[in-house]
């Protein structure tokens, strides 16, 4: 059979912990033309991802070990890899929720194969090569801020300045997405973890770290803005 002419050598990450739906889901994919890695549970998938770096994942939203929605979530924090959360749920809840989690697309079981391979070269021509986005995957630039992922640096007007790990972190959240806003619970989960067991407490502090190394008046934030009630707003 002719590979497919939309991306025949481009790796797909299939996350699906039904053995059956697992084994025709990589069937279909190698017969187009794909390079295919599979895993059944959720944690798997994190170091699978982040190891191989594929450039394509169809995710189950229902997984042991780590749910697919958090996959999703934990894995936007470092890659820009298309998502296509796979689920038995079919409600528009459970949509709304793996797409404003970071998925580029969603299909409910049962799906036909063609419309899912239809949406996999779709992704795929849109992603274009994977050379062509490595620049804005690792850098970073908001305003007058240049923040390089790879080498945890900070540029402020082409001027590096210091921040510890978990500011830069924190930094990089918010510069990635600017002019929305995220409680401190959010924040928690994305930039600490689903599963880490301190407070908010945690986000407030080192907000106020880096107000004092961004903000011309940090009692007054023009850039790292408090939402009364709702949590914080990063104006870029």
């Amino acid at each position: 059979m002719v590979a497919s002419a939309a991306a025949p050598t481009a790796t797909v990450l299939v996350v699906e912990d039904e053995e059956a739906l697992r084994f025709t889901l990589s069937h279909n994919l190698r017969r187009e033309g794909y390079d295919v890695i599979t895993v059944a549970r959720g944690d798997d998938a994190l170091t699978v991802a982040r190891d191989r770096k594929p450039d394509l994942i169809l995710l189950d939203l229902m997984l042991p070990g780590v749910d697919g929605i958090q996959v999703c979530r934990l894995l936007r924090r470092d890659l820009q890899v298309p998502i296509i959360m796979l689920t038995a749920l079919g409600g528009e809840g459970d949509r709304v929720a793996g797409l404003d989690t970071g998925a580029d697309d969603y299909l409910a079981k049962p799906f036909g194969m063609k419309e899912l391979l239809a949406r996999v070269r779709a992704l795929l021509r849109r992603a274009g090569p994977r050379t062509l986005p490595a620049f804005a995957a690792n850098v970073v630039v908001s305003g007058d801020l240049t923040l390089d992922r790879d080498r945890h640096e900070a540029r402020r007007d082409g001027r590096a300045f210091h921040l510890k790990p978990k500011e830069f972190e924190l930094l990089l959240f918010f510069a990635e997405h600017p002019g929305r806003v995220f409680s401190r619970e959010q924040i928690l989960d994305e930039v600490w973890g689903y599963d880490f067991d301190g407070g908010p407490r945690t986000v407030d502090v080192h907000v106020r770290w880096l107000r004092q190394k961004l903000e011309a008046e940090p009692a007054e934030p023009v850039r790292l803005r408090t939402v009364r009630g709702a949590g914080y707003i990063f104006e870029g």
